[in-house]
């Protein structure tokens, strides 16, 4: 294979790339695109690695951005206000002016002049950038400009939300119920609300006594089909010169549970590899080179957590999945001791995100290689 130039690595774990390396999800992006072109918006949740937020921009992508504009904002690294609307600001605005024309800049220095945006090229990609500055105590109007800015455009407008959780830390303000306030008088912006933290969102969203309580169409998202997935990875690899047979990709699929970014992440490197025949010691080579690299933020990890904490996440990680962590099969097993002590490790494991429990009420480690590196240390 080495002969064979490669100009785009089909599997990729840190970017949408476009259709044709976006393995299924037909029917999530149909369910999506019929709720907001009827008024729904949409509360996306999910695992981390699963794949929503990859499922939001091929969505996007899918669209016509002559009948509908698009706008996703991350919100994992904001923790106020003021770093929320900026975002949000910098993301419609930059939007908006591409591409470039007079009409466009005119009408942004019009209903924004009084913000004083700044605008202009990136040296580096040549795409338009945008800076705003926002005057202390006035972030709520600001806001307030923006969802009004886009309830004015003369085509609908989507607006994902992704780690939307996040708001629920926020000290400054009552996010949710700030953001309900205005969203619910919106009839041309449509919204996709996507997090991680399950137990968050879905107490954000569906209990009483919550701001957006009932207010979206709750959608869960898992796992790929294992056969869909094998299909699109084989053909992949094919076209690359590299044979994969099912039951090689079902042993990749099972040691990560099925996780969309694990499985690009082994399937990466395969590709890179150039192997021709994939097999399940290939597989394994390819995994240990990933187990080895991590191993210092493993170690780290391993290091921040009680010693109690380590016992049960090690515990849940050698057992895989773990129905009854209170059982006396299971505290003897591993020599946990209490069952209350055990409970209370249990709920800061997932709290710290080390541990997730599933929608039957199991218990898994949530990073997949971690888990298997916990089993072998």
């Amino acid at each position: 294979m080495s002969d064979k130039e490669t100009v785009l690595n089909p599997f990729s774990i840190t970017s949408y790339i476009g259709a044709a390396y976006f393995c299924d999800r037909d029917e999530e992006t149909k369910e999506l695109a019929g709720a907001l072109a009827n008024g729904r918006n949409v509360t996306l949740v999910s695992p981390r690695r699963v794949g929503k937020t990859g499922l939001i921009h091929h969505f996007f992508r899918s669209l016509n951005p002559n009948e509908v504009q698009c706008f996703y904002v991350d919100l994992y690294s904001t923790s106020n206000l003021q770093e929320f609307t900026k975002l949000f600001a910098k993301e419609v605005l930059t939007k908006r002016i591409t591409p470039f024309s007079e009409q466009v800049w005119s009408e942004i220095t019009h209903f924004f002049g009084s913000l004083r945006p700044v605008f202009g090229v990136d040296p580096i990609s040549g795409m338009p950038q945008c800076t705003i500055d926002i005057q202390p105590q006035r972030e709520e109007w600001t806001l307030q400009q923006i969802f009004a800015y886009l309830e004015r455009s003369t085509t609908p407008c989507y607006v994902a939300f992704d780690e939307f959780q996040t708001i629920a830390e926020y000290a400054d303000v009552k996010m949710e119920a700030l953001l309900r306030t205005y969203i619910q008088q919106l009839r041309n912006v449509h919204f996709i609300f996507s997090g991680s933290k399950k137990h968050i969102m879905t107490e954000m969203f569906s209990s009483a006594k919550r701001p957006f309580y009932r207010s979206t169409q709750m959608m869960h998202i898992g796992v790929i089909d294992e056969k869909v997935y094998y299909s699109f990875a084989a053909k992949h690899l094919s076209a690359h010169g590299q044979h994969l047979d099912a039951d090689t990709f079902h042993s990749i699929y099972s040691l990560v549970d099925g996780y969309t970014w694990n499985i690009q992440s082994l399937l990466n490197r395969i590709y890179q590899s150039g192997v021709e025949q994939v097999d399940y010691n290939s597989v394994l080579i390819t995994l240990n080179q990933i187990l080895q690299e991590e191993m210092p933020s493993y170690q780290m990890i391993c290091r921040l957590i009680t010693d109690r904490q380590l016992q049960v996440l090690r515990a849940v990680a050698k057992e895989g999945v773990v129905k009854e962590p209170g059982s006396n099969v299971f505290l003897q097993k591993y020599q946990l001791g209490a069952n209350s002590t055990v409970r209370s490790s249990i709920q800061n494991l997932i709290g710290k995100e080390l541990l997730y429990q599933k929608d039957d009420g199991t218990y898994v480690v949530y990073e997949k290689f971690f888990a298997l590196w916990l089993k072998q240390h």
